[in-house]
């Protein structure tokens, strides 16, 4: 039976495991129900794809990332894995190879939206064939409590009793509240083994700045940087677009990315960043979950962002090759008042919206922070004795 270590080798091309890796792979391969909790960048997707690997049959993948499935089909078929995705972007004839491929039993990797596994076909194929694990990620989305709630991932577990086989939950960003819900919708009454591989990323700089000339303070930190790349995150499209077409005249490549845009654009969007160097993106949060970059040197906050979970994760796509990488939000009065009113005005019951403002307090406390920046993000998601 081929090992860990050759597979880490010889298809994936590393030579050792990141940091709780190998423990966290050995679980799942092992047939153990497990949640992970690891920082942005610390390699969650191969912690599903190896044990697929190493065992017969099926590995189900649910994510709600989409050019993030895309990338990673791409990727394992490079290196002669069986891999496929069942999306909305997929054409009826792809969505039917995928089908027979899953029915002759040659695919080892099937990623599917969480909006699209709760379809009768899609679960009576499935119960059919020989499915020997399910892998959740960005399973935080499952929580109410969560920064990024889909109400779809509230059949998953469902899913699993079903099929009667382990499930694997990853995310990077879970506070207490949300790893509760996690365990409880996911896992029922299982207690799955719990690594939490921490939230440190020593690596990236976090610098807050009230606005001042905002468009100003951001195109004078990108001439400072010019020729690396970067993100750029807005609070509205509008502002995407208009921010990218003052970077292109002053020099920069940059451009725009939204969720108003059509699909073929933003794929050519996430294609570019991917490929070119340089390339600035400037975004609402519809992008970045989906593109796994490494070298990108910096990520700018046009504005304040939802949550200092949103935040978290919005930073963590800088930096991801270990290199020093930086941050800049930028805050202001109405900022916060634009996020108090869409907490109080949104259909989110009383508790919930407590806990929002709360998240939100705690955001702006790392903004206006007088010690250590990094030592308050840290012990906001409960990690302690970490030297600044």
């Amino acid at each position: 039976m081929v090992n860990t270590k050759t597979l880490l080798r010889e298809v994936f091309g590393f030579k050792e495991f990141r940091l709780g890796q190998g423990e966290i792979i050995n679980a799942v391969a092992s047939g153990e129900n497990v949640l992970a909790i690891m920082p942005t960048g610390g390699g969650k997707s191969l912690c599903f794809q190896l044990p697929a690997l190493l065992n017969d049959g099926l590995t189900i993948v649910i994510s709600p990332l989409i050019a993030l499935m895309r990338d990673q089909v791409r990727g394992l078929k490079a290196v002669g894995v069986a891999a496929g995705a069942i999306t909305s972007g997929n054409t009826q004839e792809e969505v039917d190879q995928v089908f027979s491929q899953i029915i002759s039993g040659d695919l080892k990797l099937l990623y599917v939206a969480p909006e699209r596994f709760v379809s009768g076909k899609i679960q009576d194929i499935l119960s059919r064939s020989n499915v020997t694990s399910i892998a959740v990620d960005e399973a935080h989305c499952v929580s109410h409590w969560g920064h990024d709630f889909r109400p779809d991932y509230l059949g998953i577990g469902e899913l699993r009793r079903k099929l009667g086989v382990p499930l694997s939950a990853f995310t990077a960003t879970a506070d207490k509240e949300t790893q509760k819900e996690i365990m409880e919708r996911l896992f029922g009454g299982l207690a799955p083994k719990v690594f939490l591989q921490g939230f440190d990323r020593p690596n990236i700089y976090l610098r807050f700045v009230p606005k001042d000339k905002p468009r100003r303070q951001i195109i004078d930190f990108v001439h400072q940087r010019k020729g690396q790349s970067g993100i750029i995150y807005c609070g509205t499209r509008a502002k995407t677009e208009t921010l990218a077409q003052a970077l292109e005249e002053a020099g920069h490549s940059a451009c725009s990315y939204h969720g108003g845009m059509d699909a073929d654009r933003r794929r050519v969007v996430e294609s570019r960043f991917t490929l070119e160097d340089g390339l600035i993106v400037v975004a609402t949060v519809a992008f970045g979950m989906g593109v796994d970059k490494p070298d990108v040197r910096w990520v700018v906050h046009a504005d304040l962002p939802k949550s200092i979970e949103n935040y978290y994760q919005e930073i963590g796509r800088a930096g991801r090759d270990g290199g020093q990488a930086e941050t800049l939000t930028l805050y202001g009065a109405d900022d916060i008042r634009f996020r108090r009113i869409q907490i109080d005005e949104g259909l989110a019951p009383d508790g919930r919206k407590s806990a929002d403002h709360g998240r939100l307090n705690a955001l702006l406390g790392l903004a206006e922070a007088f010690e250590c920046r990094r030592l308050n993000l840290l012990e906001y998601f409960g990690e302690k004795n970490i030297k600044c």
